[in-house]
C-alpha cells in the first residue's frame, strides 16, 4: 500500500473490518499504559457513544502486544478494539512510524495519528502529529460532518420539453 491520500480508497490485508455503513476512526499511538496514550484513550471513551450514534467505529492501534493491549483495555474499560500491530504492517501503510527522540536517544516510535475512513473505503481525513487535548472532540465533529454531506443524487435522464400546440 503507498501512504494514505485523503480523498482515495483506503485497503490492506490488516485493516480491521466494520460493520456495513459505517465509517472508521482508526487513532494511533505509542504506547499502552502511558500518560499520553491513556488520555487519548480516555477522551475516546467518553465519546464512544458518540461515535456510533454519528455512524463511526473507534479502534486503536499500537505496536503493543495483544496482553498489553487486554490489560491496558481492562484496566481503563475502553469499550472499542486495540489492535496489536506488532510486525508494524498497519502502521508502516499508514506512514506513523517515525524517528524521535527521546532524552537524546533517537528511535523509531509512532508518530500519533488518526485517521478517518468513510464508509465507502475513502481516506475522508487525517491528524497526524497529534496533541491530545480536544482531539477525539475534533474527530467527533469530523464523522458528523461526513454524515451531514448529502450523497448525490443518481442522474437520471432529463425529459425533452413539451411543444405547445400553435393551433
Amino acid at each position: 500500500m503507498t501512504k494514505p491520500t485523503v480523498g482515495r480508497k483506503i485497503s490492506h490485508r490488516s485493516l480491521p473490518t466494520t460493520p456495513k455503513g459505517k465509517a472508521l476512526v482508526l487513532y494511533f499511538y505509542p504506547k499502552d499504559l502511558t500518560s499520553g496514550c491513556t488520555a487519548e484513550g480516555l477522551d475516546f471513551k467518553a465519546l464512544n457513544a458518540s461515535f456510533a450514534r454519528a455512524g463511526a467505529v473507534v479502534r486503536g492501534v499500537s505496536r503493543d502486544s495483544a496482553a498489553s493491549h487486554a490489560k491496558f483495555r481492562a484496566k481503563h474499560g475502553f469499550p472499542f478494539e486495540l489492535i496489536a500491530d506488532e510486525d508494524s504492517a498497519l502502521c508502516d501503510a499508514f506512514d506513523v512510524v517515525k524517528l524521535k527522540s527521546l532524552y537524546g536517544r533517537k528511535y523509531m516510535g509512532i508518530e500519533r495519528s488518526t485517521f478517518l475512513i468513510d464508509a465507502r473505503g475513502t481516506l475522508a481525513q487525517e491528524w497526524r502529529k497529534v496533541k491530545v487535548a480536544g482531539h477525539a472532540a475534533e474527530v467527533l465533529e469530523a464523522v458528523r460532518a461526513l454524515r451531514a454531506v448529502p450523497k448525490p443524487k443518481p442522474r437520471t435522464k432529463a425529459a425533452a420539453p413539451r411543444r405547445r400546440s400553435t393551433r
